[in-house]
């Protein structure tokens, strides 16, 4: 991969933008498609599903805070795990001091956590553990990530997916996420990049292990999911179903404002899928192209914006991914 030049707008444009669309999504989540369709989203609003103020972020922001948090005091999934702790028992980065939307399997790999289990066994492997829980979380190593070989890439994202979610699908969803992420990283038009990623990805583990489960992914990896009618979307909490969605959306809208929002109007996971969209979203249009009244309403502004100051910063000392 060639040198990647950060900039404040990728950095700051990617994280605010899954921050919002978390909060654009958590008054709605587990709404039908069909009531939303009836009943659209168009800017952000608060109460509902969780009784909140406007601008309230969600596990999905949380839990990449902790990963940011963690990045920022030099990686490892030690410190990364006792961060996850922290939020779940004590309410650390969360937006009024207590952790709320929690994922079974994320929560059961947390408790193993707190037991003392390492985290790399605390992470659920059965083909039920498939949720949505660690790739809502990953979105930061593209930026840790920048400049590392692939494969070494691979490493680092499976040890953060496997701390709560170790079965072969979700790692490859993660990977297919990071690497299409860093393409537009590089500056490629979204479709280009669309493109280069399915052939990575379909390098990267044919003739492996994991092979058998690129089956879960064709619709991504080998058609074109953008092609694909709204009605053939599903935008459930599973992992193949979340990633679908999230590639569907990017490629389908042509601002970060209109992506979240339908993202949001697809109903059901709506604020992870929202969020994910939204860091892809907020990191191809910049930070410039994000509806300034959302951001402000965000809880926790000022603590948000010295994280993402500070991540930059450490972004900027080339050790930060030895």
């Amino acid at each position: 991969m060639g040198q990647v030049t950060l900039t404040k707008e990728q950095v700051y444009g990617s994280i605010l933008g899954f921050i919002v669309g978390d909060a654009l999504g958590v008054p709605v989540e587990f709404k039908e498609r069909e009531w939303l369709m009836k009943n659209p989203v168009t800017d952000m609003i608060g109460f509902g599903t969780y009784n909140l103020p406007p601008g309230s972020w969600s596990d999905d922001s949380s839990l990449t805070f902790c990963l940011i948090d963690s990045l920022i005091h030099n990686y490892s999934n030690t410190d990364l795990s006792q961060r996850m702790i922290r939020w779940l028992k004590k309410g650390e980065w969360t937006p009024y001091g207590e952790a709320f939307d929690i994922g079974r399997t994320t929560e059961f790999a947390i408790r193993q956590l707190e037991q003392g289990v390492s985290p790399f066994k605390s992470g659920g492997k059965g083909e039920h553990d498939n949720g949505n829980g660690a790739l809502m979380r990953i979105l930061p190593l593209i930026f840790y990530l920048k400049g590392v070989p692939m494969e070494k890439r691979m490493e680092v994202a499976n040890e953060v997916s496997q701390i709560t979610h170790a079965h072969p699908r979700s790692l490859i969803a993660n990977n297919i996420y990071i690497e299409l992420a860093i393409l537009l990283l590089e500056n490629k038009d979204k479709y280009d990049a669309y493109e280069e990623m399915k052939q990575i990805i379909l390098h990267l583990y044919t003739n492996t292990s994991f092979e058998v489960e690129l089956k879960h992914f064709e619709r991504i990896l080998k058609q074109d999911i953008h092609t694909f009618k709204l009605n053939d979307i599903r935008s459930t909490g599973y992992v193949v179903d979340t990633l679908e969605a999230v590639i569907w959306l990017f490629l389908n809208e042509n601002s970060y404002n209109s992506t979240v929002l339908r993202a949001v109007n697809l109903g059901d996971d709506t604020d992870t899928i929202a969020a994910i969209t939204g860091g892809l979203a907020g990191l191809y249009y910049g930070h410039e192209s994000i509806n300034k009244n959302w951001i402000n309403q965000l809880a926790r502004k000022e603590d948000i914006f010295d994280l993402i100051e500070r991540f930059f910063l450490k972004l900027e000392i080339p050790s930060v991914k030895k």
